[in-house]
């Protein structure tokens, strides 16, 4: 469509870039991680803890994982993972977060 050769060195964005288009699946799985996010965080049970990485002991060596509260914040322009938490509580306002960034295409 673009006429891109295979050997160009273009990374994915730029090709969506020059495309004038965002990345549909990228979207469509932020937007269910959030949705789940908001869910498992209205209710206080052992996967609230899991997710927000509450619980007790020692962590793994090496590079830490990338939490899901960290690449939602991201996502959401939340600023703190706790404004993030506390939207979660407001499923109207969570859901209103989650359709701004949609909207964005981020």
């Amino acid at each position: 469509m673009l006429r891109i050769s295979w050997t160009a060195k273009k990374t994915n964005d730029t090709v969506l870039e020059e495309a004038h288009t965002t990345s549909l699946l990228i979207s469509k799985i932020r937007k269910r991680q959030a949705t789940f996010f908001g869910h498992v965080m209205r209710r206080e049970k052992l996967e609230n803890l899991v997710t927000t990485g509450m619980l007790e002991g020692k962590r793994s060596r090496g590079k830490q994982r990338e939490k899901l509260i960290e690449g939602l914040t991201d996502w959401l322009k939340a600023g703190k993972s706790l404004e993030a938490i506390e939207a979660t509580k407001d499923r109207k306002k969570w859901r209103t977060m989650i359709a701004n960034a949609v909207k964005q295409g981020t």
